[in-house]
């Protein structure tokens, strides 16, 4: 996997007091408090009302400027692009895929195959009743499009929904191939120029096109500005800049997802244009709790970046803690400027736990090694860590000569590097005679790696484990 970078200067949301737009700061601290309850690792969150950013926060060591991988959040911008191709005319949505990715079709073609059109890949009604990525990858030999159109339907086309990564990436190559452009540099001056988006970056296949299913890495407010753009059909101070019309119809529901009964009760209220609709509102959400969250009712929007496994908590936060305190009964001036200033202090002093050393440990260096073996763990059995003095800090060295992997990692503060050309910040200590404790967090990831060394072994765990190829793997140090 290979990555396209596109970058200017960012631009801010307004920024506003709670109770200058109905929320009590009340609210807000029992958002934090709840999520600190149900032991949810947020990232970073984003609370915007009436176009106004009125709370805001980043767990350290994730901050403002950082992106941040989206996973499937990627998917409502791979729409969107759909949506101004769609617009200006280079293809409509009820084009059979077939006629218009023709490099792509195999000769098996199935004829219920040749039915699926543009509308049929952004709704995910393809008639499939599972994910095809896995098959499609198998059988496309590099072409996952091809593998895709490869598989026939269980059901009949446009009778029901399947959450199918395939259809996205279809729909990214539908744009790449009819525009003559990358993806990223397609949305750059239609969308994230026009939103005052800074950084951007999208992962790309072998061939360079970008994995409209994922991949996407944004600040956590070029989100939230995409959910404001939106919630205002898709018009910002006073240009419109998405296509008249596309985000009514991409943010309805255009087939029901409600046949599993086991899905979290978010995720049964029916699949617009690659865009979940809601108890609330609607939203685009990836993997471990990466969302943009819009409830037009309540002229709402909330951001988050997150690694969590159960995401529908995260929506049940807000469902029962922030929205039934809108426009509540305000409190007295100065209770809500107290209670205002210590949510600001909060909010600015968050932060994800962290090892708290007990020594500065030895001073010669410490061989650690991995007994067990795991399919998910990050690394495998019989990888060294030698863990070195390195002033105040402490040196991390995976693997052995000459292939080595070193990571410098803060006793009493996060230290940043860079493992392969991926950021990481790492931070650690020993906490007993003979044991250490560190975290190697991929940085612009929901990912980090706790490391838990005693005696002479190592053990080494995934906060989550990271979903298709994995950005940043110390299995490539064997």
């Amino acid at each position: 996997m290979v990555s396209r970078m596109s970058e200017t200067t960012a631009t801010r949301v307004p920024r506003t007091r709670p109770a200058d737009v109905g929320v009590p700061a009340a609210a807000v601290h029992a958002v934090l408090d709840d999520v600190e309850a149900r032991g949810l690792e947020l990232h970073s969150i984003m609370v915007l009302r009436h176009g106004q950013v009125l709370a805001e926060g980043w767990w350290a060591p994730y901050s403002a400027d950082r992106m941040h991988l989206l996973y499937s959040l990627s998917k409502s911008f791979t729409s969107t692009a759909v949506g101004f191709a769609v617009a200006e005319g280079r293809f409509r949505l009820d084009d059979r895929v077939v006629d218009l990715l023709p490099t792509h079709i195999p000769r098996d073609l199935d004829p219920a195959v040749a039915q699926l059109t543009v509308h049929h890949l952004l709704s995910m009604s393809t008639g499939h009743r599972d994910d095809t990525l896995e098959p499609a990858r198998r059988l496309g030999a590099g072409d996952l499009v091809r593998g895709f159109l490869r598989i026939p339907p269980e059901e009949p086309v446009g009778s029901r929904h399947a959450y199918n990564n395939p259809t996205t990436m279809a729909l990214a190559t539908l744009v790449e191939e009819h525009t003559g452009q990358p993806l990223l540099e397609y949305l750059r001056p239609r969308l994230l120029d026009a939103l005052g988006v800074g950084p951007a970056r999208w992962d790309t296949d072998e061939h360079g096109v970008a994995l409209g299913f994922t991949g996407l890495h944004l600040q956590t407010e070029a989100v939230a500005s995409f959910g404001q753009l939106l919630l205002q059909d898709g018009v910002r101070n006073g240009r419109r800049v998405l296509p008249d019309g596309w985000v009514a119809l991409a943010t309805r529901s255009h087939v029901d997802n409600d046949n599993d009964a086991e899905r979290p009760v978010d995720w049964r209220q029916g699949y617009g244009y690659q865009y979940w609709m809601a108890r609330h509102g609607y939203r685009g959400d990836g993997a471990y709790g990466q969302f943009c969250v819009v409830v037009p009712e309540a002229d709402l929007v909330v951001a988050t970046t997150a690694s969590v496994e159960e995401m529908q908590q995260v929506l049940d936060v807000f469902w029962e803690r922030l929205l039934p305190a809108l426009d509540s009964s305000p409190e007295p001036p100065e209770k809500a400027y107290a209670s205002e200033s210590r949510l600001a202090e909060r909010l600015a002093a968050l932060a994800l736990p962290a090892v708290e050393p007990r020594h500065d440990g030895p001073d010669a260096p410490v061989k650690f090694v991995v007994e067990t073996d795991a399919p998910d763990q990050p690394l495998r059995r019989g990888t060294d860590l030698t863990v070195s003095r390195d002033g105040s800090d402490h040196l991390l060295t995976f693997g052995r000569s000459p292939r080595v992997l070193a990571v410098p990692c803060g006793r009493d503060r996060w230290v940043e590097s860079r493992a392969r050309g991926v950021p990481v910040v790492s931070r650690g200590g020993w906490t007993g005679s003979d044991s250490f404790e560190a975290d190697v967090v991929l940085i612009e990831t929901p990912h980090r790696i706790r490391l838990r060394a005693n005696g002479s072994r190592l053990d080494a765990r995934w906060n989550t484990v990271p979903l298709f190829d994995r950005p940043f793997d110390l299995d490539d140090t064997r």
